[in-house]
């Protein structure tokens, strides 16, 4: 059973990849595909110069954008105003980065709350009288209900030991008003 459900699941997947691989041979999925090459180099620029100014103590003069115009212009000899170019394709790329940032975190933020849910109904599950455990197990499926039922004491219990030791450090440091003494 187990095997054919694995077999399954690798069809799927190679289905998937085979779909994204027609998909970046479309006029679309190859400005995609070369977005995706132009971003990671920018962004590995950005932090590649971060690094340098920070282990240099120096602030940066000209942002890659602005150099890359001006070098543009240099040696290919075109006669556009680099100052006034480079300010609105900068603003575009980092619009565009901020967008890209702001998809990523809501998609992020789906999955964990999708695996919140999933975990609140495991937990619920736990509590239930068996009559009803045996109702959400149909629901889920196969699941090794034993495994997430360990691994959630497990990280709840790590979880609890980290925040008491959290909240005793800060509390153990307030400083006492002075009134207090007094009484």
């Amino acid at each position: 059973m187990e095997v054919g459900r694995q077999l399954f699941l690798e069809c799927v997947e190679l289905q998937g990849q085979r779909e994204r691989l027609l998909w970046a041979t479309t006029l679309q999925g190859k400005f995609f595909n070369f977005m995706g090459y132009f971003f990671s180099m920018y962004c590995s620029w950005k932090i590649f110069i971060s690094l340098v100014n920070i282990v240099f103590d120096r602030v940066g003069r000209k942002d890659p954008v602005t150099k890359g115009m001006e070098i543009a212009v240099h040696w290919m000899g075109l006669d556009i105003d680099v100052q006034f170019w480079s300010q609105h394709v900068s603003f575009f790329l980092v619009g565009c980065i901020i967008v890209t940032s702001i998809r990523g975190f809501i998609l992020t933020l789906t999955k964990l709350m999708g695996m919140y849910f999933i975990s609140m109904v495991m937990l619920m599950r736990m509590n239930m009288p068996l009559e009803y455990r045996t109702i959400i197990t149909q629901v889920l499926g196969d699941l090794q209900f034993h495994f997430y039922h360990r691994w959630f004491d497990v990280i709840f219990l790590v979880s609890a030991v980290t925040t008491i030791i959290i909240l005793y450090m800060t509390h153990s440091h307030l400083p006492v008003p002075d009134d207090l003494h007094h009484n």
